[in-house]
């Protein structure tokens, strides 16, 4: 790291092409460099040329891992200035890799009780408590998600910054270290709720979360943020109902495929198949 706090890059041998892997393999340098001293809270990181060059790895992969840690709340992003290593960073890597990984499995029932009795709370403090910081990520969240029509990991993204900047306007350090033990499994419900719907569908309940927390109205705020799981569980229960249609469907068109198949013969034929065969007689 150079006098003005900017991260120097030696080279790297290490060679990884799946996107997961570079996420992955770019939290545990964190971890190690964060342990080492040589990133520090403000820490500005090199130009994305220069930091897939070390990680020896494309751009884009290196675009969408550094999107999973500004999502974690590793990194802050700002267009046109840089990326920076944020206060919290090594509280937040702190968070065994394994344990992450593994919420993967966690279910959509145990994942949708815990935000029900989570982030109407969240949404309730945030209306007590967002300073003006918290409030312009809620904003940047919502632009965010405005401009991302044809762009689903965009869209993906800017609705669960949306719920993390939530988490931290509420000002309590502990619920911003839950929603990085949890948030990819969050992650993972919005993937399948952002098929369902479109785009507005989603501003149309951000929009108004926000303007109460803006408004100082805590009530408000918390019956909205109910309003906004309730529809995002029943979309996930529709889905699921559809999906079992299409798999009855699927076992029915089978069933009739393998019907008609055992009917290939004609009756005729299989009668003729059932008589029993007359031997000629064989000349003495």
């Amino acid at each position: 790291m150079n006098s003005r706090g900017n991260l120097r890059l030696n080279s790297s041998a290490d060679v990884l092409n799946n996107k997961d892997d570079v996420t992955h393999l770019l939290i545990l340098r964190f971890q190690q460099m964060i342990s080492d001293g040589v990133l520090g809270p403000g820490t500005r990181l090199p130009p994305e040329r220069e930091l897939a060059a070390h990680f020896n790895v494309a751009r884009s992969s290196l675009r969408q891992a550094l999107k999973v840690l500004e999502i974690m709340g590793v990194i802050t992003q700002k267009v046109g200035d840089g990326t920076y290593l944020n206060r919290d960073a090594s509280s937040v890597l702190a968070v065994p890799m394994e344990f992450l990984f593994l919420l993967d499995d966690t279910s959509v029932h145990e994942l949708t009780e815990l935000r029900f009795l989570m982030e109407p709370a969240l949404a309730a403090k945030a209306a007590e408590r967002a300073n003006a910081d918290d409030i312009a990520l809620l904003r940047q969240s919502i632009t965010d998600l405005e401009s991302s029509k044809r762009d689903r990991v965009k869209l993906v993204a800017s609705d669960l910054l949306f719920h993390r900047a939530i988490f931290q306007a509420s000002g309590n350090r502990l619920t911003g270290r839950l929603f990085h033990t949890i948030h990819r499994a969050m992650l993972n419900m919005i993937m399948v709720t952002s098929q369902l719907v479109d785009l507005e569908h989603t501003v149309a309940f951000h929009k108004p979360i926000l303007a109460a927390i803006e408004q100082r109205n805590a009530k408000l705020a918390a019956e909205l943020m109910t309003a906004h799981l309730t529809d995002a569980t029943d979309l996930l229960a529709h889905s699921r109902e559809q999906e079992k249609a299409r798999n009855l469907r699927d076992h029915m068109a089978t069933t009739t495929r393998a019907v008609k198949t055992l009917r290939i013969a004609k009756p005729e034929a299989s009668r003729a198949a059932l008589r029993p065969t007359r031997r000629k007689a064989t000349a003495k």
